[in-house]
């Protein structure tokens, strides 16, 4: 089994989407092994994100993130990182295909709904970003 790190992201959250987007992970296969709805500081938002420091787009990301809570989850499953990319779909709800989270919920490149470990190595620096071992479950 492998595990992944996911968020639901304030547009979402904002928008009530929350259930829906839990019914369809678990729809999918995965296991909930971690679940919390917490509000991010902008310190914390840019601590997670730390690896997009030098991009343009940073600053407002880390102010998206921490504007209203999000739902944060440690998801397991074979291949969990590829099924969980493949779930959430393309970054840009445009270029999402049709059955994807980012596809049926996202609003823009920005607001897209989701957020989901690209590998083994982001997953392992997510998870105990969030989580301590006594919450997997």
């Amino acid at each position: 089994m492998e595990r992944t790190f996911g968020i639901i992201k304030p547009d979402a959250v904002e928008r009530n989407l929350t259930g829906k987007i839990l019914e369809k992970i678990e729809g999918a296969g995965f296991r909930i092994v971690g679940m919390k709805k917490i509000q991010l500081t902008k310190t914390e938002a840019e601590g997670f994100y730390y690896v997009h420091k030098e991009r343009p787009f940073f600053n407002d990301l880390c102010a998206f993130m921490s504007r209203s809570p999000v739902v944060v989850l440690a998801l397991e499953k074979e291949g969990a990182i590829l099924a969980w990319r493949e779930l959430m779909g393309a970054t840009n709800p445009a270029n999402a295909e049709a059955g994807t989270l980012r596809k049926e919920f996202g609003v823009s490149i920005e607001e897209n709904s989701t957020h989901g470990s690209d590998s083994p190595e982001s997953a392992a620096f997510e998870i105990p970003y969030f989580f301590s071992q006594l919450e997997l479950v």
